[in-house]
Order: structure tokens, then C-alpha cells, then sequence
């Protein structure tokens, strides 16, 4: 609904975040004709780095992901690879980026297989991909915005030795993201060196490329990837809806193309860390980790979900996500139109009872609202 092209998710098997709640078969079919209803394909995570007994029941589950209509699959594992080509041939195949794919040669590799794209590592260079593009002809997909994991294309073993939690088979516990006593060796042994309770000692700035969506294009990368997995569907909608304008106005006139700082204004409300461009200009330093304590970044909250409205009276239909109450505050965002302001006046419930404060989960309240809304569209609040 906010723009995006195709929704990559994960399976109930042989994704890399086994802890979420992944979609089901049921789940997975009924999310394939949503996007397809609205002109967007779903493609299925399949990335683990498989061990001998990851491997049961792996062609039934591809035979029947390409049944339901799943558009395609990404997958790291050559064997993996061959199995999903044998069982469903028909069924696209996806490079991903856990694969670590850095130069054209390895490319050219990947599209003898019969591999449609290739996800490239995150560690790559605007550069390379300019060289990558010249000498290959096959879709490249690039990450340009969300968390980066602070190890080599995700191949850490922090948590498999601190959790028994095996990263790269879909357990990662983001031990990176955990805060650390450091010490050192002082007159009376060991000294601490990080007082600070709320201090990290490493973890890198999430990353984001919206101020460079033309050379991004200019380079060649056919499909951008925005990193949302486990986040709120205010996360998700305000960032892909900033991406979605920022790329539309470079195509509506490329050659008078200017950056809208309104879009990084939206990056902000919603971002969980300060923000980097990663590796595509230089090799990151600390200055693109985070060190000591964090700074806050986003200033709003995730309020309610617009299920419906009514034209002839201006009253909306809200789902609450976030208390709120009147007098309060708020913006409403959504896909088709500018984001407005204003402030709470009346509420009403369900039954028409009017009431002061929307403080139940889930709870569905109505309101009238300065300009028209749509389903889908979100409202949020200054924290």
C-alpha cells in the first residue's frame, strides 16, 4: 500500500529469523493475492546455511511455495540452489546477500546456475557496482536502508557461542546489540572502563541511502531492498513511502532532480539508530558505529491504523496502537497524499460512548479528522 514493488518474508522453515512469527502456507497464500491484487509480488527467504539435517522436506516446500504463487525465492546455499531447481523449476531464484557476492566473476557464476538476481553483499562499493553492471548482465538488488550487522555479511558466531543460537541457520540472539562491561588490567586488578549502564561497545548505525537514490540508479542496481523484518508497521510504511517519492521524483524529471529534505525528515521519525551509508563511499570507521550511550532518534509513535472514513461526516475509523487522548497532537500520513497535522478533539468508541483517552490495545475508536483519509493510512504522535 506505501509503494513497494514486492515484499520479501519468511517461511516456517529454512529462513533466518526462526524467532519471528513467520508465515505459515495459509498465511503465505493469503499474503501472495493481497500483493498480487494490488500489482506486487511476495518473494520467500530461504537463506539459512544449511547442515545435514536442515535438509528434510525441502523440495515439498518449494513445490509448494511455486503452487501458492510465490514469485520467488532467496537462498545462500548452492545446495539449497539445486534442490529448489529440481523440485520447482518454474520457481525464480534469488542470490542473498548472506551469500557474500562482491565481484562480477562470482556474478557471472550465479547466472549460469539460472539465478534471475543476486542480492550483492552489503560490503560493496558504489565503484564495484558500477564494475559489476559493466561486465554482467543479470538483475542486481542492493540493501540501501535498515540495520547492518556489524560482522561480514551477517557470519558471525557471537551467538551461537554465547546462546547456543546459530545466526546463520535463522537463531541470531544480536548479541552486538547487548551491552558489554569493558575492563582493563589496573594496579588492583581489573578496572571497569564503561560505567555507563546505557553505553555500547559496538553495533553499527542503521543504514540509509535515500540522498543518493540517483547514483544508485546511475550505478545499475535494478531493485532496491529495504531491511524491515520484526519492525512495526510504522517502520515499515513511513520509510518504504519516503523511498517510493524520492524514486518517482527521480524518474518524473532525472535531469532536474532534487532531494526533498522532507523525505529524510519521515526517515527520521521512524528510525531506531542514527543512520550511515555503509560501505558504498568508504570503508566505515567508528564514526559509523555506535559507541557509548545512543542518542534518541525517533521522536514519534506508532498511534493507530486508519481501517476506515466516512466522506460525508469527516469522522475516521481508528485502531489504536499507542495511547492517545484529546487534546493531543497528531499526524496522519498515508500513500496518496502529504502528511497533515492536528489536534484530538472529540472521540467516540465503538458504540458511539464519547471518551477522553484511546488507552486499550487494539481498540477501535472514532474521531473526525481535518482532511479526508484512507484505509491503511497511520497516524502517530509526538512522544
Amino acid at each position: 500500500m506505501y509503494g513497494a514493488d514486492a515484499v520479501y518474508i519468511g517461511g516456517e522453515k529454512f529462513g533466518l529469523r526462526s524467532k519471528a512469527g513467520n508465515f505459515s502456507y495459509e498465511k503465505i497464500k493469503e499474503g501472495v493475492e493481497f500483493a498480487h491484487r494490488h500489482g506486487a509480488k511476495v518473494f520467500v527467504a530461504a537463506n539459512i546455511i544449511a547442515h545435514n539435517e536442515d535438509f528434510t522436506g525441502m523440495e515439498e516446500y518449494f513445490q509448494t511455495l511455486y503452487k501458492i504463487g510465490v514469485d520467488a525465492v532467496i537462498i545462500a546455499d548452492p545446495a539449497i540452489i539445486e534442490i529448489c531447481a529440481m523440485a520447482a523449476p518454474e520457481l525464480e531464484i534469488h542470490l542473498s546477500t548472506q551469500a557474500s557476492t562482491t565481484n562480477w566473476q562470482t556474478l557471472k557464476f550465479w547466472a549460469e546456475e539460472g539465478v534471475k538476481r543476486v542480492v550483492l553483499a552489503r560490503e560493496c562499493t558504489m565503484d564495484e557496482i558500477h564494475k559489476i553492471k559493466e561486465n554482467v548482465n543479470i538483475e542486481v538488488e542492493s540493501f540501501i536502508h535498515g540495520a547492518m550487522c556489524i560482522s561480514y555479511s551477517g557470519r558471525c558466531v557471537l551467538s551461537n557461542h554465547m546462546t547456543n543460537r546459530d545466526s546463520n541457520r535463522g537463531g541470531c540472539a544480536q548479541s552486538c546489540r547487548w551491552k558489554y562491561d569493558l575492563f582493563e588490567d589496573g594496579e588492583d586488578g581489573m578496572e571497569p572502563i564503561s560505567p555507563d549502564d546505557d553505553s555500547y561497545t559496538m553495533g553499527s548505525k542503521d543504514l540509509c541511502m535515500i540522498e543518493y537514490i540517483p547514483d544508485l540508479i546511475k550505478a545499475g542496481v535494478d531493485s532496491f531492498k529495504i531491511e524491515g523484518r520484526m519492525k512495526t508497521i510504522h517502520y515499515v510504511a513511513t520509510v518504504v513511502n519516503a523511498y517510493r517519492r524520492a524514486i518517482d521524483a527521480y524518474y518524473e524529471e532525472p535531469e532536474n532532480y532534487r532531494f526533498n529534505e522532507e523525505w529524510m525528515e519521515e526517515i527520521l521519525k521512524a528510525a531506531n539508530r542514527p543512520i550511515t551509508t555503509g560501505f558504498y563511499y568508504h570503508t566505515p570507521t567508528d564514526v559509523d558505529q555506535i559507541f557509548g550511550t545512543p542518542p534518541k532518534v525517533a521522536q514519534f509513535d506508532f498511534a493507530g491504523i486508519v481501517l476506515d472514513y466516512e466522506e460525508n461526516t469527516g469522522i475516521a475509523t481508528i485502531e489504536q496502537r499507542n495511547r492517545f487522548a484529546i487534546g493531543q497532537e497528531i499526524e496522519m500520513i498515508g500513500p496518496k497524499r502529504d502528511r497533515f497535522e492536528q489536534k484530538i478533539t472529540q472521540i467516540w468508541d465503538e458504540d458511539g460512548n464519547e471518551i477522553s483517552v484511546a488507552n486499550t490495545p487494539l481498540q477501535r475508536v472514532r474521531f473526525k479528522v481535518d482532511r479526508p483519509v484512507n484505509a491503511y493510512d497511520i497516524m502517530r504522535k509526538r512522544k
